[in-house]
């Protein structure tokens, strides 16, 4: 009979990490990542901070894009539409005037054109940085407010908004096409909704 100790050599995968559901950033904590990023004017952090937030693209999406994906002659445009990888579906996405300023400003310092990465690689221009480097960007930006960043991810940011847009307005259906989720039972588990939640937003309608 083989001891069953002997597979217990390998340590667990999530040995000393935290798992399940990044949470979503604060609207505090937003402001206060962008005024440090401003005052050290990282120029394409800001625009690649503020872009993962409007565009709500998982991370490989986000990295992926290129510059006409988001301007035309220059100019930034106010939405956006780009092929999801996973799901292979297009997905549609709002440029708030800030992240269009953001995007403006590090399109004229690096000088990018069409057919270009929206954030390339510093090693090579031709090819977008990796998403291990948005995630270490972003353990950065948050360590440096303070915020643990093993207690967040990439997910974090492209569940901000969507989580902010969802408790304000209660619309499931609206936040699954801006995740451009396939099915709404994925949205509800992405976003946590709860029976407290729902109850929340059945309390603020009147008939």
């Amino acid at each position: 009979m083989i001891s069953t100790q002997c597979c217990r050599t390998t340590a667990p995968w999530n040995q000393g990490k935290l798992i399940g559901p990044k949470p979503p950033l604060k609207a505090k904590e937003i402001w206060s990542i962008r005024v440090r990023l401003q005052v050290a004017h990282r120029i394409r952090d800001l625009a690649l901070f503020n872009l993962a937030l409007d565009s709500k693209l998982r991370a490989c999406d986000l990295v992926a894009l290129r510059v006409d994906d988001v301007a035309l002659n220059g100019r930034v445009r106010s939405r956006a539409t780009v092929m999801q990888r996973k799901t292979g579906r297009p997905v549609q996405f709002e440029i708030t005037e800030q992240t269009r300023e953001a995007v403006g400003c590090w399109l004229e310092k690096k000088n990018l054109h069409k057919g270009e990465p929206l954030f390339p690689s510093r090693i090579n221009r031709a090819k977008p940085m990796t998403t291990r480097q948005y995630a270490r960007l972003l353990g950065l930006w948050l360590r440096a407010i303070g915020l643990d960043p093993l207690a967040y991810g990439t997910h974090s940011l492209r569940r901000t908004k969507s989580s902010m847009i969802y408790r304000r307005t209660g619309n499931l259906r609206a936040v699954q096409l801006l995740l451009g989720h396939t099915k709404i039972e994925s949205t509800v588990g992405y976003l946590g909704i709860d029976v407290d939640d729902a109850l929340l937003i059945a309390e603020q309608v009147e008939i």
